[in-house]
Formats: C-alpha cells, sequence, structure tokens
C-alpha cells in the first residue's frame, strides 16, 4: 500500500467514527428538564412593575398638551392592566432624541433598572425611546442582559423586546426613526437659511433691547445705559473683569435678572453686533445632527449681515475699535487701541508700520493705509516702463544677476517667516548697530524695510541680544500679525518662507530692504508627497529626508537670477537711486480711516462719569423709596 492510499484509509476512518458518535442515544436514555414558560407580560397572574418613559422634542408651551396628553394616557392604560404596577413616569420635556445628552429622566430609569426597581418600560414609540439607533439598541441589549432583565414594550409598533425575535425589526425602527430625524434636520436647516438669505433674523433676548408686538428689537433705555457704560470703560483701557466687579458694585441687573456679573457675559456683550444696529446670522452650526455640538462657522457655511437692522446702541465705529482691542488683548496689548502708522515721504513713502502684536487688521487695511499718502498721479507699484541704454553705457540687456539664493554664503541677510515668529540671520541683525528694530511693508511693492528705532518708537521690537558684546537673532513674535502677511501674499501656511535682502546706507541712516516677491520656500517633507501634479507654484530643489524641503519658484527654473535692469529697479522701488544716501529719518503718520470715528478719549470719559452718576442717583432713590 502506497503512502496516497493509507492516508486515504485514515481519513475514511476518522468520517465513520464522528458519524457513529453524531447517531446520538436513545431518548428514553435522557432526563429532559424543560424551560420555564416565557413570561407573558400581559398575563393577569404575572404582576409587573412598570415604568413610563414619555418624551416631548422642544420647550414650546404648545408642546406642553403633548407631553400631559402622554402622562394621562400612560396613568389609564396602567390602570386598566391588572397585573401591572406603576413604578413612576420619567418624562424628558424639551429635550431632543437623538442624544442622551441633558436627557436626565431617561438617564434615572436606566439607574433604576439596573438597581431592580422595574421589569418593564412602556413607551410610546421607538421614536420616543430614541432616535439613535446605536443609543437605542445598545439600551435595550444592556437591560436584557441585566441580572434582573428588563424589557421595552414600544406601544405604536406593539413591540416586546422580551420576544427573541424582536431586535431585527427593533433596528428596522430605529433606523428609519434616526433617519425621519436628519430628515426633520436637514428641513430645518434649509428653512432657516431660506430665512436668512430674505434677511428675515432670529432676535433673542438681548441686553439691552425689548421686543415689540412685531418681535422687532427696541431699545430699552435702562439696559442701555449699562451696555453704553460696558463699551466706554472698555475703550477706555478697563478689562472684562473690572467692569463685571463695577456693575455688581453698581447693582446693575443681567437680563435674566441675576446682581453678580461675569467676565465671560460682558465679553459676549462687547462681541454681540447687535448693539451696534446689525445683524450677524449663522455664527455658529451644528454639524453632526446626533450630538447637536454646535462649532464656530468659520466661513464652513454661508453667512448673512443686516447693517442698520435696529436702532443702535453703539456707534458702529466704537464696535469696531472694540474688537480690534478684543484681538489685540489675546497677544498682550490690553487697552492699546491699535492704530497702523504710514510714512508720508521721503525714499520710505507709502511703507506701513508694522507691530507684529497687532490682530484685527485684514490686508486692505495695510492697502489703503499705504495709498493714502499718494495722490492720484503717483504710482505705488513697481515701474515696468522698457529700459533704455545711454550712448557710452555698457549693454547690459539680457545679462542677469545670479540669485544669492543659489549659492550657501554665510554672510547672506536673510529673514525668515513661519507662522509662529520671524527671525533674521546673524549677518543681518550685525549690519544694524540696535537690539530695536522697526519693520515696515510696503503692500503693493512687496518689500519689507527694517530700521533702527529708540525705545519711544511704539512699534519697536527687539530683534537681536548681545553676549560679549555680540550681536545674535532673537525671534520676534508674530501670530498676531503673519496671518494677514500669509494671506497678503498668497503664502501657505503650513510652510516656511526665507528672503535674502541687501543693506543700503550708513550709520543711524543703514536700512535692511527684502523683496518679499522672491522667497525660498521650506515645505514639511511630509506634505510634499502629497501635492498634486498639477501644482506647479513650487518645486522642490533636490530629493530629501530632512524635515523640511526646500523649493523655490517655478520662473526661477530657466534663469539664473532677475534681468540685471530689473534687478536695478527693484532697488530702486523704495527709491535708492545709484549713489543715492538714502533718508530714512521721516517719522510715520497715523492712518485716520474716513470710514472710522472712534469716540475721543475726552468724550469716553465724560460718558462714563455720567452714567455711573445716573446709575447711583436712581439707586439712592430706590433706597429712600424702601
Amino acid at each position: 500500500m502506497n503512502e496516497n492510499e493509507h492516508k486515504a484509509g485514515s481519513v475514511a476512518d476518522q468520517k465513520n467514527k464522528i458519524r457513529e458518535r453524531y447517531k446520538g442515544v436513545s431518548l428514553d436514555e435522557l432526563d429532559v428538564i424543560p424551560a420555564l414558560p416565557q413570561e407573558d407580560i400581559f398575563a393577569v397572574e404575572n404582576e409587573q412593575r412598570v415604568a413610563v418613559y414619555a418624551r416631548v422634542s422642544t420647550d414650546d408651551p404648545r408642546q406642553t398638551s403633548s407631553y400631559e396628553l402622554q402622562k394621562n394616557h400612560y396613568h389609564d392604560v396602567i390602570s386598566k392592566s391588572p397585573n401591572w404596577k406603576l413604578v413612576q413616569i420619567y418624562a424628558d420635556e424639551g429635550i431632543s432624541g437623538t442624544s442622551l445628552q441633558h436627557r436626565d429622566q431617561f438617564k434615572l430609569m436606566i439607574e433604576d433598572c439596573k438597581q431592580g426597581k422595574i421589569d418593564l418600560i412602556v413607551t410610546k414609540s421607538v421614536s420616543r425611546f430614541a432616535r439613535n439607533v446605536v443609543d437605542c439598541i445598545g439600551y435595550v441589549r444592556e437591560l436584557l442582559a441585566l441580572p434582573h432583565p428588563v424589557g421595552v414594550f414600544f406601544e405604536t409598533e406593539r413591540l416586546n423586546t422580551f420576544d427573541p425575535k424582536s431586535e431585527m425589526v427593533l433596528s428596522f425602527m430605529a433606523t428609519l426613526a434616526q433617519e425621519e430625524s436628519h430628515t426633520k434636520s436637514e428641513i430645518m436647516n434649509a428653512s432657516i437659511e431660506m430665512r436668512f438669505r430674505r434677511g428675515i433674523f432670529l432676535t433673542p433676548i438681548l441686553l439691552g433691547y425689548d421686543h415689540d408686538e412685531d418681535g422687532n428689537l427696541v431699545i430699552n433705555e435702562e439696559e442701555a445705559k449699562i451696555v453704553k457704560l460696558i463699551f466706554m470703560m472698555y475703550l477706555n483701557g478697563c478689562t472684562c473683569q473690572e467692569i463685571a466687579d463695577t456693575l455688581t458694585e453698581l447693582g446693575c441687573v443681567t437680563k435674566k435678572g441675576n446682581t453678580v456679573w461675569s467676565p465671560g457675559s460682558i465679553l459676549q456683550i462687547l462681541q454681540n453686533e447687535r448693539h451696534c444696529g446689525d445683524v450677524l446670522a449663522h455664527k455658529t452650526y451644528t454639524p453632526n445632527y446626533l450630538n447637536h455640538k454646535s462649532k464656530k462657522n468659520m466661513q464652513n457655511r454661508p453667512q448673512y449681515r443686516k447693517r442698520n437692522h435696529h436702532e443702535a446702541i453703539i456707534s458702529r465705529d466704537d464696535f469696531i475699535a472694540v474688537q480690534r482691542l478684543i484681538s489685540n488683548a489675546k497677544y498682550g496689548n490690553k487697552g492699546l487701541l491699535p492704530e497702523l502708522k504710514v510714512i508720508p515721504e521721503g525714499v520710505l513713502k507709502g511703507f506701513v508700520s508694522i507691530n507684529p502684536r497687532w490682530a484685527g487688521f485684514k490686508e486692505d487695511d495695510y492697502i489703503n493705509a499705504s495709498a493714502s499718502v499718494y495722490n492720484g498721479t503717483e504710482q505705488t507699484s513697481a515701474s515696468s516702463a522698457p529700459v533704455e541704454v545711454q550712448s557710452g553705457d555698457f549693454d547690459l540687456r539680457g545679462y542677469e544677476i545670479a540669485r544669492s539664493q543659489f549659492f550657501d554664503s554665510t554672510d547672506r541677510i536673510t529673514v525668515t517667516f513661519s507662522q509662529g515668529d520671524i527671525r533674521f540671520s546673524c549677518p543681518a541683525v550685525r549690519r544694524l548697530e540696535s537690539t530695536l528694530v522697526e519693520l515696515l511693508m510696503h503692500p503693493q511693492k512687496r518689500i519689507l524695510a527694517v530700521r533702527t528705532a529708540g525705545k519711544e518708537c511704539r512699534n519697536a521690537m527687539q530683534w537681536s541680544k548681545k553676549k560679549s558684546g555680540i550681536s545674535f537673532p532673537r525671534g520676534i513674535s508674530g501670530t498676531a500679525f503673519l496671518p494677514t502677511l500669509y494671506s497678503l501674499l498668497g503664502w501657505k501656511d503650513d510652510c516656511r518662507y526665507r528672503i535674502t535682502g541687501i543693506k543700503r546706507g550708513k550709520g543711524n541712516d543703514a536700512i535692511l530692504l527684502f523683496n518679499l516677491t522672491e522667497p525660498e520656500i521650506f515645505i514639511p517633507n511630509d506634505t510634499v508627497s502629497s501635492l498634486p501634479e498639477s501644482d506647479t507654484s513650487v518645486k522642490p530643489f533636490t530629493d530629501s529626508n530632512r524635515r523640511n524641503v526646500r523649493a523655490y519658484p517655478p520662473d526661477w527654473a530657466d534663469t539664473f537670477g532677475s534681468n540685471y535692469y530689473s534687478h536695478a529697479q527693484a532697488q530702486e522701488l523704495a527709491g535708492f537711486g545709484k549713489g543715492m544716501e538714502p533718508d530714512i529719518s521721516h517719522a510715520s503718520i497715523i492712518y485716520k480711516d474716513n470710514d472710522i470715528q472712534v469716540t475721543s478719549k475726552d468724550d469716553i470719559e465724560r460718558n462714563i462719569e455720567q452714567i455711573m452718576s445716573d446709575m447711583k442717583e436712581n439707586t439712592d432713590e430706590h433706597t429712600d423709596e424702601q
């Protein structure tokens, strides 16, 4: 017998043994212990401790009738069932069924089930129990798995979870309930969106206003004084905590009737645009209809603004100024109203002074500030006129000035930008004999200038520190300003940018210039492979295993540098002509935005004094009456 025949015989023997084993034994040889019959929850002889769960979706007074009807109905149902004994009616009012959040009575009912107080839960329908499939099936399974199993009877569907066949039907019904909730959510969102598009806005209660018969906001004079005092005090340099303490001390009452004020509520009032007569709709949105968690709308959804929607308590200019103060307070600039300053004349004409700690200004603010010092005939951008070579001069048309970025020289003057800070190279900080400098930018010409500054300069910043008499770079935090710069230049948020600069002038008139249109780009290595082939805005120098890949603009690929005459024009953009010693001493002037007229400091102080005096008089009169 060969090996294959031997294996076949062995397998056949195993199969025969299995067949013999599964023939079994005679039933006469077995004692069968029958299972207890399944308890009928409706049988008269079986007493059931019954809990009822009822829920209505909103706290609208009109839903109160539904809520009361459900409770009365189940009192009647249980009283007609001799075997049912009512434990308690658990009822949540004004709560959604898609989430267990805030469903306190539901949670209490489940806890009582775990403590063995309940045998059966009765509820109107699957959708009343839960509109979330996971919650519905999960809790039914959890209740059945308890040492003392608890069933759920859904009255509308006539579904009893003690029935082992019920789970498939329950899953199907719960899915329908969840999808119904989803559909209602979509319809509601679409309805709200249509209302907003037609300028029909929601106007909830707000300090300083009441509602008339038509639901329109009308000023409440007494509350308006509180609102005005809050804004004036903040414009005068007070913090939210100081304002809250003052209002509490004055005995002012919040819209909800509280006499103790919190800094959080003060900040909400300061940021509410309705106090200046405007309405901004869709400030938040709910991405997930199941958990109902709202998120701040960062242009994830359309927003709608209606100016002059109702009478204002605060001027729009004061409101804008307060928002800028709030933005700057995040970066430690408390009580400082930011002002853009622009150089009005000289070689730095049109350059705007930068304070990297100032937020609240956008690209247009810097562009408008720069343009404000030019008349209609002056050019604010680089000249594109053709170059004419004079007789006797070398004709250098067609020649290029090689870019210093291609040479890894340790003596390069550079500045590197990231979303977090600005950092200059060692050669850069050693070119100017000062640890304090002022940054200026021409938004149209895309040039950054650095000049020395004294301590009296409000925008002075420390860009270096000295060790043993030698200057070393010090990072300049710019988290407030840099997002605006990145947006203005079209830079990518996750990249670093390095620009090579030049020095012009001597001594106190020395200045560093950086052409922001020609940066080297450092791209995180993990994002390079994910760049689409169609993205030709940057190209890496080489493949690299380093954390960042060095890249350059694609128009550098076919040239060694900029055209000789273009390079010369670039140096002259700020007025640094051939053989010219630049005069950079011109001071900047405050840019006056014609559209913004903030209340003067004297008027702010007078308003504060007058309002507080009126409030104290009212308090004294009220005390005398008592």
